[in-house]
């Protein structure tokens, strides 16, 4: 390819090329080269429109549709030659296609600028990340039920604060997940649906006096509808930020869940074993497993913030319409998409790979006097105490239990009437880990009943 200098591409305004420093800050083909297939996709579309407009022949049309493709298939062979004269993706495609059709490839540009050119492209290679991502989710949503499914009744502690609260069950646990995923399974779709609007057309700022269609480029792209307004088309950001603003809600349940696996894979809890595939051992230890693709899940949230905060930052102070300060939105977005897809596809890997240990989840779920709420429960239904006194009682018993070194069900019944007299033998019948679950069956609870509900509506949307 023809390394054309900048002057050149900037047109007779310009004598001299800027020096190497400059060329170097104003180059952005080192990393927008990633949006290759969306730009050469616009471009035909664009190409097409001209001349169904008339604005350009058919036979011009034509020769820059094929003349795209070669270019494409260039570029996906790994043979294209990119240059940083050319400053970006969209002027070393127009060099090379110069090159292969010769003048046709100069009316390309017409009805249009970089600035809607750009817009266009970014809008595009986001929406595909979008639909990767909820490819992403499904499937991690798919695997949590896999998992809510095989222990729908298998009881473990639920924890506030990291302290043994009340029994819970692991299919409760995975459903817990499956509702936060699939909020960001929303926000992705409803993201997607509010940018899907075309900014090509907009032209720098002000659209053209060409007489486009842009109904007809939208569609061929699959965008709903041109965007409105040609100032906010070029100048608009909104859907990056968003794509980001959405990532970063879903980093955060990711890294939750993976500070979860990390804990229940340690020696100390036991409740999951983690596949080796998704594990490392030590260098000096051999008898570590270490939960690396959980660690490292639980760190992309910190690059993921760090996009969006860099982007927010990028625009908060610019005045519409287009600012080469804009030319910085890629590479966070980039590099997030990257960490969200792999630590989507991670995630997925371990819940799916993962084994509970059913035996140890039941050891902790009647630990740390789990079912004291269920005491409380029974006091106020049964005997009719006022719950704040029903409170004061079972504390009183957590107490005695405490202080004998055993849990709330190895108390005698004389030892609980010390406490309070009224109480029957009918007490110890809600102690069970088991029944504890069991009778939680109020709509969203823990009940294997109401979990398996859960899961038959969740397979049911997906």
């Amino acid at each position: 390819m023809t390394d054309t200098t900048s002057n050149q591409m900037w047109g007779g305004r310009f004598s001299a090329g800027p020096d190497a420093i400059m060329e170097a800050i104003n180059a952005s083909i080192g990393f927008d080269r990633r949006m290759a297939a969306q730009d050469i996709a616009g471009s035909r579309a664009h190409a097409a429109m001209l001349a169904a407009t008339g604005v350009i022949t058919d036979s011009d049309a034509e020769a820059i549709g094929k003349g795209l493709l070669t270019v494409l298939s260039e570029i996906e062979t790994g043979t294209f030659a990119f240059s940083t004269a050319l400053e970006d993706i969209h002027m070393n495609v127009e060099a090379r296609l110069k090159e292969i059709v010769g003048e046709p490839a100069g009316r390309l540009h017409t009805g249009r600028s970089r600035n809607d050119q750009v817009a266009t492209d970014f809008k595009l290679w986001v929406r595909d990340q979008l639909d990767a991502a909820e490819t992403g989710l499904i499937a991690l949503i798919r695997a949590l039920l896999g998992q809510a499914e095989a222990g729908a009744g298998w009881v473990m502690p639920g924890f506030t604060h990291l302290q043994t609260a009340q029994p819970v069950t692991w299919g409760h646990h995975m459903m817990a997940y499956v509702e936060m995923f699939g909020r960001d399974l929303s926000r992705v779709r409803d993201a997607r649906v509010r940018m899907n609007e075309s900014p090509l057309g907009a032209a720098a700022l002000a659209g053209t006096s060409f007489p486009i269609d842009r109904e007809m480029t939208a569609t061929a792209l699959g965008f709903d509808r041109p965007a409105a307004n040609s100032l906010d088309a070029v100048s608009d950001r909104d859907f990056a930020l968003e794509f980001l603003g959405v990532a970063s809600i879903c980093a955060i349940h990711l890294s939750r869940f993976a500070e979860e696996l990390v804990i229940w894979s340690s020696a100390q809890f036991r409740f999951v074993t983690l596949s080796d595939r998704f594990s490392t051992g030590s260098s000096i230890m051999p008898q570590k497993k270490n939960p690396d693709a959980a660690e490292l899940i639980r760190a992309k949230v910190g690059r993921i913030f760090g996009a969006n905060t860099a982007l927010m930052m990028v625009m908060k102070g610019l005045p519409l319409a287009y600012s080469k300060d804009m030319q910085e939105d890629k590479e966070q977005v980039f590099d997030a998409a990257d960490n969200w897809m792999l630590a989507l596809a991670a995630m997925e890997g371990m819940v799916r790979d993962m084994t509970a240990n059913r035996d140890s989840l039941a050891a902790a779920a009647g630990s740390g006097f789990s079912t004291a709420t269920d005491l409380a429960d029974w006091l106020v239904r049964v005997l009719g105490l006022p719950f704040r006194d029903a409170h004061h009682v079972t504390g009183s018993l957590v107490a005695k239990a405490e202080a004998r070194g055993c849990d709330l069900p190895d108390l005698t019944l004389a030892d609980m009437q010390s406490v309070h007299p009224d109480i029957t033998a009918g007490v110890f019948d809600v102690l069970g880990v088991e029944n504890s679950v069991n009778s939680r069956m109020s709509y969203g609870g823990t009940a294997p009943a109401r979990v398996r509900e859960q899961i038959a509506r969740w397979r049911q949307a997906l």
